[in-house]
């Protein structure tokens, strides 16, 4: 086991939820714009249109800006935070994906060098050669999320891997194609609002309402798109999923669906009303506004999907907070390890620790405590009373020692916690340490 990342307040969960949803805007923003982009270039070209090129040039360096600066910072961010935070989970990924991430990096670099291309060779090159740029680009963008997505939608999902640990078998899961459908439809919605908000900045009025409604039926056609799929992709969740949303069990993940379905209606209304029936009153304030929206949508969907997976972080392999491995893998050689760390310890496999603290002692019970809680909880809860994750202060209050251990013992009563990990005596000293902060 690797060392613990605790975030205080926020909770390195909630840090990675953060950036994760900052970065699929521009994700998003890279991979469906350009399929409008050589769509109306072509146009451009057949109908004898320069204006045209004129508004791509400037929407164009929108995306190079905030796609390739701020959303590959954001990308690193997330690499660091998940890394940090679930490094075993990472490791597993790695480990099962290498070369599936090794294939999205090179599309990524595809992509990278393909918009740089593109942006300075407008007018610099014949329009067949330059139309040819682009469509590199945007094929490149789209598979490297076709890849991307196959290992997201594995901790969901890792269907017959687990019997097989075959890398398509986990790669091509029961939740792949409708999660790639729905990403793809909508990465149409994200980017036919930014269209929107670019035009809105143009002086020529006519072509201004003439790109808003072109971008608004792109954008209507991906909600209406990314919706059916979306129903699609729910219908395919686990069974435990789906009593976690709709059971009662985790009341939050129902809300985040319902808040993303309003999304949606309001992302609808926008391109319905100043997409189509008054362009003219369409401007970047409110392409901003409604684009701030759009975040929300994403942070609930993206929330929600997280959610769906308690309380694993590879769902039926590896629980997510104390990142154990809870299903035995013979076909990659990968054993279960509860019984043996309930029977050893969970303190023994952690290696950075020192001798003195790798038993319980009398001495030593509040600091091990510490040391257990922030492996097993910190990673979906917070140990300040003013944490903003699912504060463990505040949901212990006024818990004795003998109540929280208890609790600890019955963690199996909860579809969505892990059982604790460890042996009795450092149980104990979990619910000594809880116990304290509970007061």
């Amino acid at each position: 086991m690797y060392p613990a990342w605790l975030v205080p307040i926020l909770g390195s969960g909630l840090v990675i939820a953060i950036i994760a949803t900052f970065h699929i805007l521009p994700s998003h923003l890279a991979t469906g714009s350009f399929w409008f982009n050589v769509w109306l270039e072509r146009k451009a070209y057949k109908e004898n249109r320069p204006e045209l090129l004129q508004f791509l040039k400037k929407y164009v360096l929108l995306i190079l800006v905030f796609c390739f600066v701020y959303g590959s910072i954001t990308g690193v961010w997330i690499w660091f935070s998940a890394t940090v935070s679930s490094p075993r989970a990472i490791s597993s990924l790695i480990h099962n994906y290498v070369w599936g991430w090794a294939t999205e990096w090179v599309f990524f670099i595809i992509e990278i060098v393909a918009i740089y291309v593109y942006y300075y060779t407008f007018g610099k090159i014949d329009s067949h050669h330059h139309l040819r740029v682009g469509w590199i680009y945007a094929w490149g963008a789209w598979i490297s999320m076709v890849i991307i997505t196959g290992i997201l939608a594995f901790m969901l999902t890792p269907g017959k891997w687990l019997e097989t640990g075959n890398f398509f078998d986990g790669f091509f899961n029961p939740t792949y194609w409708p999660q790639l459908f729905t990403r793809t439809a909508l990465m149409f919605s994200v980017a036919g609002i930014y269209a929107m908000i670019v035009a809105s900045t143009l002086d020529n009025v006519d072509l201004k309402v003439e790109i808003t409604r072109k971008a608004s039926v792109w954008g209507i056609g991906g909600l209406i798109f990314g919706a059916i799929f979306a129903y699609w992709y729910i219908s395919k969740l686990p069974p435990e999923a789906k009593d976690l949303v709709f059971g009662g069990q985790l009341p939050y993940l129902k809300t985040l669906l319902k808040v993303s379905i309003i999304i949606g209606v309001i992302l609808g209304i926008y391109f319905v009303l100043f997409g189509l029936a008054i362009p003219k009153a369409s401007n970047p304030l409110l392409g901003i506004l409604f684009a701030l929206v759009l975040f929300l949508g994403i942070g609930a969907g993206e929330g929600f999907r997280e959610g769906v997976r308690r309380p694993y972080v590879i769902n039926y392999f590896m629980y997510g907070s104390s990142q154990v491995i809870a299903k035995s893998i013979p076909a990659k050689k990968v054993k279960e390890q509860l019984s043996k760390l309930n029977k050893e310890g969970y303190l023994s496999v952690l290696y950075y620790l020192p001798e003195r603290l790798r038993r319980v002692t009398e001495k030593n019970k509040l600091e091990v405590g510490r040391i257990l809680v922030a492996h097993e909880c910190a990673a979906c809860h917070t140990l300040e009373p003013n944490g903003l994750l699912r504060p463990l202060p505040k949901l212990l209050s006024g818990m004795e020692k003998d109540e929280i251990k208890d609790l600890l013992d019955s963690l199996n009563d909860y579809p969505y916690m892990p059982p604790f990990v460890g042996t009795e005596e450092e149980k104990d000293a979990a619910a000594l340490y809880l116990s304290t902060i509970a007061k």
